[in-house]
C-alpha cells in the first residue's frame, strides 16, 4: 500500500507561475474557473516550480514530495458487503479482502447533484483528536435518475456459474433470485441473453427483447442447474461473443457476471480472461458488472476482472441484498453517466505537510496522467457517489487554501472529455470528525472499520471499541438502517477481535 506521501511544505509560488485550474460541467472544454483566481494555483496535472530550501530533515521523512493525488473513480462495494458476511458466519474477514473505499463507498452521501450528466465535486473534512491531523473528503455524485425512462434501453448478458460450488445454498439459487427480480424490473425495450458455464461454457438464450418474451426468459432461469468444475475464463468469454452478437447500438452493453469466482479449471487470471476479449472491450464499449455469491468467494479474482473489464463488483448474501442490488439500485448498475473518470487532488503545499489517500490502492494513476484520456479511469453510473477520504497533516496554525479536487470524465456517447472541481479552505474544516455532518462522520466510521480489519494505516485511529461506541451513536442519531447494519459489524469485529 501507498503510504503516507508527504509533500513539499517549501514551495512557494506566484499567482502568475501557476496556470489556473480548469473546470466544465456540461459543455466542451474546460475554460478558467474564477475560483482559482483570488490565490495561488496548483493545477490538476501540472506540476507546481519549487524554489529551493533546506530542510534536510523534512526530505528525509518525504516518501513522495509531490502534492498531487490521482486516481481512477471506484464504485465498488463487495468488499465491505463481505466482511459482514464473514463476521456473521463468526469470522474475521481476510485482511487481503478489506478494501477501504468500498467500505466507504457503500454508503451513498447526501452530496449535490448536477443537472445534467457528468458530476458535481464536494470537498470538506474536520480535524481528528490530534489537532494536527484531518480527514478530509472529496465527494463526486451523478444525476439521479428517477423515472425509468430516462435510461436509453439496456441489452444484458447474464454470465451464470453453474459450477458444482454453486449448489450451496445462497449462490446458484441466489443467483436466480436475482436474475428473476432483475428480469421483472427491466422494461419491455431491454433485452437479455444468457450464458451459463461449469466446466465449458454455453449460451443457454441469445440476446432476446423483454417485450413479450418474460415468461421464456423466467423459464431459461428457473431451468438453470449445477453440474461440474469451474472454467470462469469460457464463461466470460463466451459471454463476450454472446455479447457482441446481440450488440444494439444506442443500448447500454453490458455483461452480468453472477459467480463465486472460485475457477479452478481453464484460464485462471483475470488479466489473461480479459485479453482474450479485449476487442470487444473496447471495440464495442461492452462493460463488465461483477456479482459475488457464496460463503466462499474468489474476491481477489471478481475485482480484478470487473476493474480490467471497465465496470465494478457488488456482493449478495441474501434475498434482501439481491433485491436492492437488482431492482432498487438497477438503473445505476446498468446504465452509464461517466467513462475512464478520474479524480486529481491538488494540496496547497503551504499549509499541507502530509497526506494519505484511503484504499484507492490498485486505481491508482500517474499525476501525468491525468488528462491523458487514454488511460484507463472508472466507469460511473446515474445515482452513484463517489467518496475518497484523506488523512492530512496541516502545518501549524495553516490557514487559506488546503485542496482544490478536479474529476475528468468522458461522455460515453461522444467520448469528449469534460472536467468539474471544488476546493477547501483551512478554516472550513470542522473542529471534530465525530461532530462533523452525519456523511461525513459515516465515511470516517467506515474507513476507520476497514483500517482496523486491515492494514492499520490510518494516523490517530480511534481503538475498535470506541470506534463501536461512535458507531453506535451515528446509528442512534441517525436512525439509518444501512448505518445500524454498519454498528452491528463494528460491535461483531470488536467482540472477535
Amino acid at each position: 500500500m501507498q503510504r503516507f506521501r508527504t509533500q513539499k511544505a517549501l514551495l512557494a509560488l506566484t499567482a502568475a507561475s501557476g496556470l489556473l485550474l480548469t473546470a466544465c460541467s456540461g459543455g466542451g472544454d474546460a475554460g478558467e474557473s474564477s475560483k482559482a483566481a483570488d490565490r495561488h494555483d496548483y493545477s490538476a496535472g501540472q506540476p507546481a516550480p519549487a524554489e529551493g530550501r533546506d530542510t534536510d530533515e523534512r526530505d528525509d521523512r518525504r516518501e513522495d514530495p509531490d502534492h498531487l493525488s490521482t486516481f481512477a473513480l471506484d464504485v465498488d462495494t463487495a468488499s465491505y458487503d463481505y466482511a459482514r458476511r464473514a463476521l456473521a458466519d463468526g469470522r474475521l474477514p481476510d485482511p487481503s479482502t478489506v478494501r477501504p473505499e468500498e467500505f466507504v463507498n457503500s454508503f451513498r452521501q447526501d452530496y449535490d447533484r448536477p443537472d445534467g450528466d457528468g458530476f458535481s465535486v464536494t470537498v470538506d473534512g474536520a480535524r481528528t483528536d490530534d489537532e494536527d491531523w484531518s480527514l478530509v473528503r472529496v465527494g463526486l455524485a451523478t444525476r439521479t435518475t428517477e423515472r425509468s425512462g430516462e435510461r436509453p434501453p439496456a441489452a444484458l448478458t447474464f454470465v451464470i456459474d453453474v459450477s458444482g460450488s454453486m449448489a450451496e445454498p445462497g449462490r446458484l439459487d441466489l443467483a436466480q433470485e436475482s436474475l428473476s427480480v432483475m428480469t421483472d424490473r427491466l422494461r419491455d425495450d431491454d433485452s437479455v441473453a444468457l450464458v451459463t458455464f461449469s466446466d465449458e461454457a454455453e449460451t443457454v438464450l441469445p440476446m432476446t427483447r423483454l417485450g413479450g418474451n418474460r415468461d421464456e426468459i423466467q423459464d431459461a432461469v428457473s431451468d438453470l442447474d449445477t453440474q461440474d468444475s469451474t472454467n470462469l475464463g469460457a464463461g466470460v468469454e463466451t459471454g463476450y461473443e454472446t455479447a457482441v452478437d446481440g450488440l444494439r447500438e444506442g443500448a447500454t452493453n453490458r455483461v452480468v457476471l453472477i459467480s463465486d469466482a472460485l475457477a479452478n479449471t481453464g484460464d485462471t487470471d483475470a488479466d489473461s480472461i480479459l485479453e482474450r476479449v479485449s476487442g470487444e472491450r473496447r471495440e464495442h464499449g461492452i462493460t463488465l458488472f461483477g456479482v459475488g455469491v457464496g460463503s466462499d468467494y474468489g474476491d481477489a479474482l471478481m475485482e480484478r476482472l470487473a476493474d480490467k473489464g471497465d465496470g465494478h463488483t457488488v456482493y449478495v448474501s441474501d434475498e434482501d441484498e439481491a433485491r436492492k442490488v437488482f431492482s432498487e439500485q438497477l438503473p445505476r448498475n446498468v446504465d452509464l453517466t461517466a467513462r475512464d473518470a478520474k479524480a486529481q487532488v491538488a494540496f496547497d503545499p503551504e499549509t499541507v505537510e502530509e497526506f494519505h489517500l484511503v484504499g484507492y490502492d490498485n486505481r491508482r494513476v500517474a499525476d501525468e496522467d491525468f488528462r491523458d484520456d487514454r488511460v484507463d479511469g472508472g466507469e460511473v453510473g446515474p445515482g452513484h457517489t463517489v467518496t475518497a477520504l484523506y488523512a492530512v497533516r496541516t502545518e501549524p496554525g495553516a490557514e487559506g487554501h488546503l485542496a482544490t479536487a478536479t474529476v475528468r470524465w468522458l461522455d460515453p456517447e461522444t467520448r469528449d472529455p469534460h472536467e468539474e472541481t471544488g476546493g477547501l479552505e483551512a478554516d472550513a474544516l470542522d473542529d471534530s470528525v465525530w461532530s462533523a455532518s452525519r456523511g461525513l462522520r459515516t465515511a470516517a466510521t467506515a474507513a476507520y472499520f476497514a483500517d482496523a480489519l486491515g492494514d492499520h494505516d490510518l494516523p490517530d485511529a480511534p481503538r475498535m471499541d470506541e470506534l463501536a461506541d461512535h458507531a453506535d451513536d451515528l446509528a442512534d442519531s441517525t436512525e439509518s438502517e444501512e448505518i445500524r447494519g454498519l454498528a452491528e459489524a463494528i460491535g461483531t469485529a470488536n467482540r472477535l477481535m
